[in-house]
């Protein structure tokens, strides 16, 4: 492209491990996990509260699920829904799958039968993996609707003893159901004999995931993921965070999230290292998991470590082990790093990444401590990854690339980006501009090629003329100690076009924390235009699974 550098200012800032470009993956995502299995078969590769299951015995699980869906004429292009919490028949389900090469459908198990029902509908799931309590309280009034003829039913226990089961409160004394309309899963594979003829020739072009985006801002989409674009990161997360044999992943991030599926699940299968999984997130739990485990690597939203930090039992717990830990998906403010790593003594690297680029499009370096934006005061979201190909265009005008220092909307494209939406070419066509797609992030960048997330374009708030930015307002409280979580939106003024209204949680001991200090503390530090004129105490904000705030409901709340 005329006027750009030939070589981008952030490689002088990568690591000297880090190379400049990975090769493009020739293989699938499948044959990788193949490989692992065996190359490591006795070693653990997935370790579920007291239960190991091995690389051997996993790719045997899941070979006998391929083998189920060959008999029941499942397989290339065919989807296969995952209506699952993070335990080890999301595994089984995704890999067997992926013999086949069919499709995963990962399905968030917070949805209800409204939700279930678009999922399965837009998707043409024919296959549906559930959990036996979920399919009690919604599937079962969704699925005689929509296009599933086979439905697989699994439970949380399992793989464990009855007497382990009992001690674990998240499982709140789940017990074995018998759903008369569907097969049991393990039961079956468990008898099941393997089949040569179910492993199908896999590409790294083929299709093998359809991850919804979350849909704050509309209805969700199918955004179709490759092996290829899933193998390439999985490779971007081994080299970047120098996973070897001895690392472990703390799989702390739901399964059915692209960080889940792309920073645990492929990153796991490429690399051939375990991945602990404790059923869903609790800090209870996770703080066992780190104990008994001692996992070395996590990719987390921030909401996760605050909820570790704030448990009235953290200073038990080392969490020293955690040497690549690493958030994304929200937000995070300096002074919530810094307290974390006061606390544990382990340092949060802030990470980039969306449902359409497979996980990461930028990353902060291991070891190396995200500089602030002088500025908006935002910490940085690292560098782009290798291959990432990054431009920061005009907020107006998609086609004109913005000076350095100045804000504007991110572009990337690269071996990570998405093929585009499931059946919607006009949506996939306005995504992209130039081969470059369209994040809708609100950019800044360095000299030294550090990229700060200023913003969601959509969030920008025009007071008085002037814009606002809601992470920037949003950080100066956060250096409030009163301050546990703080969401900023625009909501409209007569006078002022919008003004700025906060809503806000606070820490333990702070509930005598009035509006007017709030309002007064960011008053000394911002710009008149900026700080907000309202503070709304709530108990908590309203988040995607994710960690996401949902700004749409706060705007609604205001009337």
């Amino acid at each position: 492209m005329a006027g750009r550098p030939l070589e981008p200012r952030w490689l002088r800032s990568y690591p000297s491990w880090v190379p400049a470009t990975l090769p493009l993956p020739t293989e699938s995502l499948i044959d990788r996990f193949e490989a692992s299995a065996r190359r490591r078969p006795a070693v653990p590769a997935i370790c579920y509260f007291d239960r190991v299951i091995t690389f051997e015995e996993l790719d045997a699980y899941a070979s006998r699920f391929a083998a189920l869906l060959e008999r029941r004429g499942i397989g290339p292009g065919d989807r296969v829904a995952l209506y699952l919490q993070n335990v080890p028949q999301f595994f089984i389900a995704a890999l067997g799958a992926w013999k086949r090469g069919a499709i995963v459908v990962p399905l968030n198990p917070m949805f209800k039968q409204q939700e279930l029902a678009f999922h399965l509908e837009d998707s043409g799931a024919t296959v549906l993996v559930c959990l036996e309590h979920l399919y009690e309280s919604c599937a079962a009034s969704v699925i005689a609707n929509s296009a599933v003829e086979h439905l697989f039913t699994t439970n949380e226990i399992d793989f464990l003893t009855a007497s382990s089961a009992a001690a674990i409160p998240t499982l709140g004394g789940a017990s074995k159901l018998r759903i008369p309309d569907g097969v049991d899963l393990i039961e079956t594979l468990r008898s099941q004999e393997i089949s040569g003829s179910a492993r199908r020739p896999v590409t790294a072009e083929d299709v093998c995931c359809l991850s919804y985006t979350s849909g704050t801002t509309g209805t969700p989409k199918g955004a179709m993921g490759t092996h290829g674009h899933f193998l390439y990161n999985a490779e971007v997360y081994r080299t970047w965070m120098r996973l070897g044999d001895a690392d472990s992943i703390l799989g702390a991030a739901p399964l059915f999230h692209i960080t889940g599926m792309v920073a645990h699940l492929a990153a796991a299968a490429a690399t051939g290292i375990p991945v602990v999984l404790f059923y869903k997130f609790d800090p209870v739990q996770a703080f066992e998991a780190i104990d008994r485990w001692r996992p070395t690597m996590t990719v987390a939203a921030i909401t996760a470590f605050i909820a570790l930090k704030n448990h009235p039992d953290a200073k038990r717990h080392d969490l020293r082990c955690l040497e690549r830990c690493y958030s994304g998906g929200a937000p995070i403010a300096p002074s919530t790093t810094a307290a974390f790593e006061e606390q544990f003594g382990v340092y949060i690297h802030n990470i980039y990444g969306m449902t359409e680029s497979s996980s990461p499009t930028h990353a902060v370096p291991l070891g190396t401590r995200a500089p602030v934006d002088p500025q908006s005061g935002a910490l940085s979201v690292g560098l782009p990854i290798p291959g990432c190909d990054v431009r920061i265009v005009d907020l107006e005008d998609s086609s004109r690339e913005v000076d350095m220092g100045e804000a504007g909307e991110l572009a990337v494209r690269g071996p990570m980006i998405f093929k585009g939406y499931w059946n919607r070419p006009e949506a996939s066509a306005r995504a992209f501009v130039d081969g470059y797609y369209l994040t809708g992030d609100v950019v800044t960048s360095d000299e030294r090629g550090f990229f700060y997330v200023v913003d969601r374009k959509k969030d920008v708030i025009i007071a008085s003329g002037f814009k606002v930015w809601p992470r920037e307002v949003e950080d100066v409280l956060y250096q409030h100690p009163a301050v546990k979580e703080a969401a900023v939106v625009g909501v409209p003024d007569d006078y002022r076009g919008e003004t700025v209204k906060a809503f806000v949680s606070v820490n333990a001991g702070y509930e005598r924390t009035t509006e007017s200090e709030l309002i007064d503390h960011c008053r000394q530090r911002m710009a008149a235009y900026k700080y907000p004129r309202a503070v709304v105490f709530v108990d908590e904000l309203p988040k995607t699974p994710t960690g996401k705030f949902l700004r749409r409901e706060l705007r609604a709340r205001s009337g």
